[in-house]
């Protein structure tokens, strides 16, 4: 038959508990991982929010007088970008042919504690494609991470297809989610924590993990007439027993909490396979990018159903940095030292093929 075809492909979401706090170890787990998703046929693989080298719960549980040991900890652990990590993880995505996508937790090179709620996204061959930060830190997370910024908030174009990445509560922010939509999306990543705790077990209105996350992701791929691969973190025992340090309030309120879920769906918002509620396992699906056409005919958004006279979205992907500097004249010792800017910008390598218009044309 005549005319174009899309990608098919398989699509793994894997719902793990890191090794708590550990970086090498939680690397060594996602290998294992990633492995057996590739056995299974899985084309993309995609691990929960700041699965490396934890999520931080203890925002939700101590007083912030009581989380400095945490802070030190997680800061101790997190991953610069570009760095050797990124580059194990990249190795990991090549030796086995996958789009690897996988929260981390990231610091930089010039301050001694700040750090992002970051999501990468590796091609087959081992680049980074995408680095995320986390536009804004929700509730307890403001004691951990800062604000990111929108800089790589955009769609990456594989060979599986177009892909965008929000983390957590960026799933219920409408102007982040239709920014990747009217970017081209065609499968939405989206990533959550093991748990997130608000109240006292008992209480009223406790915000319940497993219904927000099935709610939004839903939405998102109902909307947006995409597929939907959601992975989050699994809370497991030994996760639990570091968090609660002998505290057994802590331990009634993390082993209470609703569960953490992972899912995939199609453009009608419909399971594409059964959900893993709680523990840890891999969801697995296919994923055919052309069922996407006949659900645009209904709604399109960011097409013929949408007034773009009436509504206007600005995105600024203008890279945030504490400083920018302007030099005159060098020294002739100086003519090959990098600036600021270079030293610090991420090494984050763009696909061959020619950028659509919406990149091209951007200031």
């Amino acid at each position: 038959m005549a005319g174009d075809t899309y990608p098919r492909f398989r699509a793994a979401a894997v719902q793990a508990a890191p090794v708590f706090l550990d970086r090498e170890a939680t690397i060594s787990r996602l290998a294992e991982w990633v492995a057996k998703a590739r056995d299974v046929g899985a084309d993309l693989v995609v691990f929960g929010e700041s699965f490396i080298p934890a999520f931080p719960l203890w925002n939700m549980l101590y007083a912030p007088v009581d989380q400095h040991a945490f802070y030190r900890r997680l800061f101790e652990n997190a991953i610069e970008v570009p760095g050797p990590q990124v580059e194990q993880l990249g190795e990991i995505a090549r030796r086995h042919g996958v789009v690897l996508s996988v929260g981390v937790t990231e610091k930089g090179p010039v301050s001694m504690g700040a750090m992002w709620n970051t999501n990468l996204i590796f091609s087959t061959d081992g680049r980074l494609l995408n680095r995320h930060r986390k536009l804004v830190p929700t509730w307890a997370e403001k004691l951990t991470w800062s604000n990111g910024d929108g800089s790589q908030l955009r769609v990456e174009r594989t060979a599986i297809g177009r892909l965008g990445a929000l983390i957590c509560g960026e799933n219920t922010n409408t102007l982040a989610r239709f920014a990747l939509l009217a970017q081209g999306e065609q499968v939405h990543i989206a990533s959550y924590p093991p748990a997130w705790p608000t109240r006292r077990p008992g209480a009223n209105l406790a915000y319940n993990l497993t219904d927000a996350i099935r709610i939004r992701s839903a939405a998102h791929a109902f909307e947006g007439k995409v597929f939907n691969v959601v992975a989050s973190c699994a809370l497991d025992e030994h996760t639990i027993d570091e968090v609660a340090q002998g505290n057994s309030d802590v331990c009634t309120i993390l082993s209470s909490a609703p569960p953490s879920v992972s899912m995939i769906l199609g453009p009608q918002g419909e399971p594409l396979a059964d959900p893993r509620v709680g523990g840890q396992g891999i969801v697995v699906a296919d994923i055919d990018i052309a069922l996407s056409i006949e659900q645009k005919q209904f709604h399109d958004i960011v097409g013929y159903y949408n007034r773009f006279d009436v509504f206007r979205l600005i995105l600024d992907q203008r890279r945030q940095s504490p400083i920018s500097v302007i030099s005159g004249t060098t020294e002739e010792g100086d003519r090959d030292r990098p600036s600021l800017e270079q030293s610090l910008a991420p090494v984050v390598k763009e696909d061959n093929q020619e950028q659509p218009q919406w990149r091209r044309t951007r200031s």
